[in-house]
């Protein structure tokens, strides 16, 4: 059962907590919209529109900030805890440090529990405004990748090749379709260039060679160009980067038990955000124990030590998280995501666990 001194630094750790969202997130909306300003003014997007975007930037952006401002809250607190001697007072009345932590765990134990839910369904479905408003209106369609490389299933006898894919354009160079049953290539289709017609819904072809394989031999036939129907969708073949950020976790779950049959080139960053929805929430153990550990004992240059110290720790985390992340979202990279979103926790858990029995001394 909790005491007052329980509730009282709990109540301190989730108001300070929330707190710092109030101050970052204003923050970060007006950064935000100094950029997109004459984005927003030139396109004349309506008043409600604009008012929904930022809401849902503001949970897309609380979501990914969550970390540095839960450690960030737990030295700020803490360290005015100790400077004013409440924590030798708390450790003089005989308990101990262990249950000292009793009531950060508990708190951390909410935030995770939030952070987890919120990860799973809700986050998803404002990223996706979010980034759906951003990539429509406000983003330069200059900035949208190509895909290279692309090979892909698209139906269970049927595979594509293409050496650039433009979303944007609908456009693909060096296409080619194979199909292929009992593991034996029945007829191949090979074009320059591959273009698709909205108008019409059709793809038109150019240079257009198609491979036929036969007992009796091979039968060619080329086109200069040929107008046809194509058994796929053009916007599967390479979803937007942000599409598995959009997906709850079912929804995700399946999305990508289709795109590793499909052969998609950018399974490692789809692992690494499935990933990335368990090991976040975890972290807010891993740093909370850190907080307390680096920033419960009274030292000489006072809470601008702890802070100090506190910045260096945090972004180190993010720095690594970073660094990690990014190699392994590369389609051929040789990293595990599964490492690289755990390393990061793993480091830093050695090093809670240090810190807390250095402290404890």
């Amino acid at each position: 059962m909790l005491k007052i001194l329980d509730w009282y630094i709990l109540k301190r750790y989730i108001g300070t907590f929330f707190s710092l969202f109030l101050i970052f997130i204003p923050i970060a909306i007006l950064a935000n919209l100094a950029e997109k300003i004459d984005n927003i003014f030139e396109k004349k997007l309506p008043f409600l529109d604009v008012l929904q975007y930022y809401g849902n930037f503001s949970v897309h952006f609380a979501y990914l900030l969550f970390p540095f401002l839960l450690f960030l809250s737990v030295i700020w607190f803490t360290s005015k805890l100790a400077n004013t001697t409440e924590i030798i007072a708390f450790l003089s009345s005989g308990a101990s440090y262990t249950r000292f932590l009793r009531p950060y765990l508990i708190g951390a134990s909410f935030i995770t529990l939030l952070t987890l839910v919120g990860g799973m369904f809700f986050v998803p479905k404002a990223s996706e405004a979010y980034n759906n408003f951003n990539y429509t209106y406000l983003k330069s369609r200059r900035k949208q990748d190509n895909s290279k490389n692309l090979y892909r299933q698209v139906e269970d006898n049927n595979y594509i090749y293409a050496y650039e894919f433009s979303p944007s354009k609908g456009e693909a160079k060096r296409f080619t379709l194979e199909h292929i049953e009992d593991f034996k290539l029945k007829y191949k289709i090979s074009a320059t260039k591959l273009e698709y017609k909205p108008e019409d819904s059709i793809f038109k072809l150019y240079n257009y060679v198609k491979r036929t394989v036969t007992e009796n031999g091979d039968i060619i036939e080329k086109k200069t160009n040929l107008d046809t129907i194509l058994n796929f969708n053009l916007d599967r073949l390479t979803p937007v980067k942000y599409v598995a950020e959009s997906l709850d976790y079912f929804a995700l779950k399946k999305f990508m038990e289709e795109e590793e049959r499909r052969g998609s080139p950018a399974m490692n960053r789809y692992k690494f955000v499935a990933y990335k929805r368990v090991s976040l929430p975890v972290a807010a153990y891993i740093l909370t124990i850190i907080g307390v550990a680096v920033s419960s004992m009274k030292r000489r240059g006072g809470m601008g030590v702890n802070l100090i110290f506190g910045f260096v720790i945090a972004f180190s985390f993010v720095f690594f998280d970073k660094v990690f992340g990014t190699i392994a979202m590369q389609p051929n990279s040789s990293l595990s995501p599964l490492f690289a979103v755990w390393f990061p926790n793993v480091i830093f858990a050695f090093l809670a666990v240090y810190l807390l029995i250095k402290t404890k001394r």
